[in-house]
């Protein structure tokens, strides 16, 4: 028997990186996966290789939110599993915030967050409980230079999780984060972009210093950040609520 089986996950942000990863992990461990995204056409593609179904959400429009989590659940009978992957960054040092662009950071990584959770946990309830896994980040952590918006959303995604592992646990809901430190995925090499304009470095050269100093020696893979989510998602973690681990090589300590 696989660790998942008879599970029903929910993954935004599902159709690259670490999301498809955590998508191919959990079809792998059993699980029918819904592949939730905004870019469709990877989406498409990602529930067409793991024998899944793709959902087109916007996990900053509630009615959005609502009618993919109902698609679920008509297609699969409820939801067990969510993954909230969905997120953005952006670097701007303290005279180039706008309000806008902290608003969209706020309105995907912790309002996303916020009632994708409130979305599915009617389903869960229904199904007797179920596992809720946020992604916060190491920048959720400490404080970073130039990301002051971004490292506070992923610190907000931490305290979210915290909350509503205590709200939910009567429900037999658990809810725990991963902080992920740097994983090569598509999303770096923005990343990357942005640093080579506030440091003057050429692009690719921020992207080999932090994986150089990674205690581990390299940048992660979205495979590593996609197997300790399956365990939280599975009975082996079964005793394990309001908690945010890290996945980033040693770059944190706590």
């Amino acid at each position: 028997m696989k660790r998942l089986d008879g599970k029903v996950a929910l993954v935004t942000g599902g159709a690259r990186g670490i999301g498809r990863a955590v998508c191919e992990a959990y079809a792998n461990a059993g699980a029918k996966v819904a592949v939730a995204d905004l870019l469709q056409d990877d989406a498409n593609a990602t529930a067409t290789a793991i024998g899944g179904m793709s959902v087109a959400m916007d996990v900053t429009d509630l009615s959005s939110i609502s009618g993919g989590v109902a698609s679920v659940a008509e297609t699969w009978g409820g939801i067990d599993i969510l993954v909230n992957n969905a997120g953005i960054f952006n670097m701007a040092s303290i005279d180039r915030i706008t309000p806008d662009d902290f608003r969209r950071q706020y309105d995907v990584n912790v309002a996303g967050t916020i009632f994708a959770i409130q979305a599915v946990v009617p389903s869960m309830k229904k199904r007797g409980g179920g596992a809720i896994i946020n992604f916060a980040s190491q920048a959720g952590r400490r404080g970073e230079p130039n990301i002051t918006v971004y490292c506070s959303t992923k610190a907000a995604v931490i305290s979210v999780t915290q909350s509503l592992a205590l709200e939910l646990a009567g429900a037999n809901i658990r809810v725990n984060a991963i902080a992920p430190g740097v994983i090569d995925t598509p999303m770096w090499d923005i990343v990357d972009a942005q640093f080579a304009e506030y440091e003057n470095k050429p692009q690719g050269q921020k992207k080999r210093e932090v994986g150089e100093a990674v205690p581990l020696g390299r940048m992660g893979d979205p495979r590593d950040v996609a197997d300790p989510c399956v365990f939280l998602a599975s009975d082996e973690a079964r005793y394990i609520t309001a908690q945010t681990l890290n996945v980033d090589g040693g770059n944190w300590m706590s």
